[in-house]
């Protein structure tokens, strides 16, 4: 980690959610390594092979094993010393675990790390002054009961959620899991952070909120209201949500819009990875739109860097000194002047540039018709529909051109977070075979359903909020995921056996 403050994330008290996903799990083991005590929660669904999750899990536990023992064993000879020299060593009540919680023990189990404390009320405790604390949980998100005694039994710095149905095509098949876990789940966990008062909250989007925009690089500038799955429909509702809570109360959140990741200890369903296994077995690829489609795709490491740069810096409420609208108000609004011919009969025309106050709009009956007969009007005709999306696209670009008209603050941030480098598919299965030594057999196919043609992210804004810089190339990441990939499966004398369809768009 790069960030300005490499001790910034020592000691706090770290949720992450999708613990044993790929994103959270290299995540996880990067905020160990940083000092930084975390509870990961994951319901290890059968998306994809849940003994890769497991398998991933056990990783953590022995990664943190070895980065606690010499702490603990110079804890034993301080806590011998403490004993005879009656120092103010502080003692946890709490014995160490060795079941799960009672509180949390239904519906949900606890896998504790050996020798972990859970203190009753006070969070998070390290067993020792240099030893990052770790504990992992069975949770689904959907389950509001355990995710409310999650957040009262632990009080948490930063919550990071990156825990949600994935996949874009998997959405065709099984639409409510995306509605259980990407909205029932993020409200709780919305939810968990308002009463918690926690103090940022960075969650998981997605590219795919772009969906059928043609221009490029993708900016989060852009507006993204035309998803083509609902995937990403749940994303965009993602950032809508914690825009809400932010506005309302204050909760600083970030969402990062992730580009195509990829690397060791990946997801099975994603293009890649079901490339390199069909390559390394003599199986045909499907490849569709030939093979000319273009990712931004980003490795582990480089995405991870960039979520650790993100957390130890919250957005923050903007001034403006040229409004008196608070940060609580909503925004005032400019009308342009629409002519009689662009408005329904008997709809009301408002004054040429006229102002709707925030608060007039809101409460006054009157103005709240003239609200309604303006929509009743936009539906009826297309050259209305012209002016409201002309109000939007100022709206977006108001802070470019200067022309700001509106003062709705709150504590939030989008990130872009990919490579800004996109490559053909061609380009990356030529990468794959050079790491598996193999010539892929290749089944051609048209583009599917609900996939984009391109992803290209700009990210300037992360760049020069955080320093953020990816430098892995596409040949040294498939490089080092073909490594991983032919030990791991050697080693556990298993093949994935997952029957999704290849995603890359993610």
């Amino acid at each position: 980690m790069q960030t300005n403050d490499t001790t910034a994330l020592k000691n706090k008290r770290i949720l992450v959610t999708g613990s044993a996903g790929f994103i959270g799990f290299h995540l996880t083991k990067a905020l160990l390594s940083e000092g930084a005590n975390v509870i990961g929660i994951d319901n290890l669904n059968d998306y994809y092979e849940p003994a890769l999750k497991q398998a991933r899990l056990d990783e953590l536990d022995k990664f943190h094993a070895s980065i606690s023992a010499p702490a603990k064993s110079r804890d034993s000879d301080d806590a011998s010393d403490a004993a005879t020299q009656n120092s103010e060593t502080v003692v946890n009540k709490n014995s160490a675990v060795s079941a799960p919680t009672s509180d949390l023990s239904a519906p949900t189990s606890v896998i504790p790390v050996p020798t972990s404390v859970i203190p009753a009320q006070a969070g998070i405790q390290s067993v020792s002054k240099t030893s990052p604390e770790y504990q992992f949980i069975k949770m689904d998100l959907a389950d509001r009961a355990a995710i409310e005694s999650l957040f009262k039994t632990h009080h948490f710095d930063i919550v990071v959620n990156l825990a949600a149905q994935a996949g874009v095509r998997y959405s065709l098949e099984n639409p409510h899991a995306y509605v259980d876990s990407n909205l029932i789940g993020f409200v709780n966990i919305l939810e968990g952070c308002r009463h918690a008062k926690v103090g940022h909250l960075v969650y998981a989007s997605s590219s795919s909120v772009y969906g059928m925009n043609i221009k490029q690089p993708f900016s989060t500038e852009d507006r993204v209201d035309y998803p083509i799955s609902l995937y990403a429909a749940t994303k965009k509702a993602n950032e809508l949500m914690a825009h809400t809570y932010s506005h309302l109360y204050g909760i600083p959140t970030t969402g990062l819009r992730f580009f195509t990741v990829y690397g060791p200890w990946g997801r099975p369903d994603m293009a890649y990875y079901k490339f390199t296994k069909a390559i390394l077995e003599d199986k045909p690829i499907d490849i569709y739109n030939h093979g000319q489609m273009k990712r931004d795709f980003t490795y582990i490491d480089d995405i991870v860097d960039g979520i650790l740069r993100v957390m130890v810096k919250p957005p923050q409420l903007e001034s403006d000194t040229s409004s008196t609208t608070t940060a609580t108000s909503a925004p005032n609004i400019v009308i342009p002047a629409p002519t009689p011919d662009t408005l329904a009969p008997n709809s009301v025309i408002p004054a040429p540039n006229s102002v709707i106050p925030a608060q007039a709009g809101i409460h006054d009956d009157k103005n709240n018709r003239h609200c309604e007969e303006r929509s009743d009007a936009a539906i009826q005709s297309n050259q209305e529909n012209r002016h409201c999306e002309e109000r939007s696209d100022v709206a977006i670009q108001s802070n470019h051109s200067g022309n700001k008209i509106t003062n709705a603050q709150a504590p939030y941030k989008i990130y872009n977070i990919g490579n800004n480098q996109p490559v053909t598919l061609r380009h990356f299965i030529t990468a794959i075979e050079n790491a598996c030594g193999k010539k892929a057999i290749e089944n051609s196919l048209p583009m599917q359903a609900g996939d984009v043609p391109i992803t290209y992210a700009d990210i300037d804004d992360l760049m020069a909020d955080t320093g953020f810089k990816p430098t892995t190339s596409i040949d040294s990441g498939i490089a080092r995921f073909a490594e991983w990939y032919k030990l791991f499966y050697t080693d556990n004398q298993s093949q994935n056996k997952t029957s999704l369809n290849s995603d890359i768009t993610e």
